[in-house]
């Protein structure tokens, strides 16, 4: 049953997989005039933001901003080739960097929820289970499911924080003349297909919660 409602938040998830990494691969074929990093910091200095840091990370699409640290690590692809995949990866966590900033009210609301998506994700299904299994534990389903439901509002409020993010990326590049026709538009494929991930992992979530609540029903008949 948990496969038949999770069954097309996988589907999703694999097709904007395979169009990442197929946008990505075309889009690092097309050459761009500066390296990821540049990019990122003409972005920010252009904003004032010169106590942002740039630093090299390891892995791959392992780009992200750290708010804590005011640092955006880039995975070394992305860090040191001059291309549109990396000036547009670049420019969208330069992106998350303008939020913080600003105090992007979204953005606000996703850290504050970081610590309880964080412990739903890892304890809603065990106690969710623990009440469906042990009778006198029967509340603990409540508790699984209210925790589980920090995880769906977590990746609810993610979807206006990553799609800002590549708008304001996008609008940086081309005010800033760092891409421009065929470049921009490869940055546009690379980033869309990006934020369809997202919305995968919104689905995922909203439908597990839709699992756990049905189980809930069928245990009570």
């Amino acid at each position: 049953m948990y496969l038949v409602f999770v069954a097309p938040a996988l589907l999703l998830a694999f097709i904007t997989q395979t169009m990442v990494s197929s946008r990505y691969a075309s889009a690092s074929r097309v050459s761009a005039p500066m390296t990821g990093a540049q990019a990122a910091r003409r972005i920010l200095d252009a904003v004032g933001l010169r106590n942002v840091s740039i630093e090299q990370t390891g892995g791959h699409l392992t780009d992200h901003y750290d708010p804590s640290s005011k640092v955006i690590r880039l995975s070394s692809e992305v860090y040191a080739n001059a291309s549109a995949a990396s000036v547009g990866i670049a420019a969208h966590e330069a992106g998350h960097a303008i939020q913080d900033a600003v105090r992007y009210k979204p953005m606000v609301l996703r850290s504050i929820a970081v610590p309880m998506a964080s412990l739903g994700s890892n304890m809603a299904f065990i106690l969710f289970f623990a009440g469906i299994f042990v009778q006198a534990l029967h509340f603990l389903t409540w508790v699984g499911i209210v925790l589980f439901s920090f995880v769906v509002i977590f990746q609810v409020i993610t979807l206006p924080v990553e799609f800002n993010a590549s708008a304001r990326a996008k609008q940086q590049l081309a005010s800033l003349g760092i891409v421009s026709g065929e470049q921009a538009h490869q940055v546009k494929k690379v980033l869309n297909a990006a934020a369809l991930t997202y919305v995968a992992a919104t689905l995922m979530a909203l439908l597990q919660l839709l699992y756990l609540l049905s189980r809930v029903a069928s245990s009570r008949r």
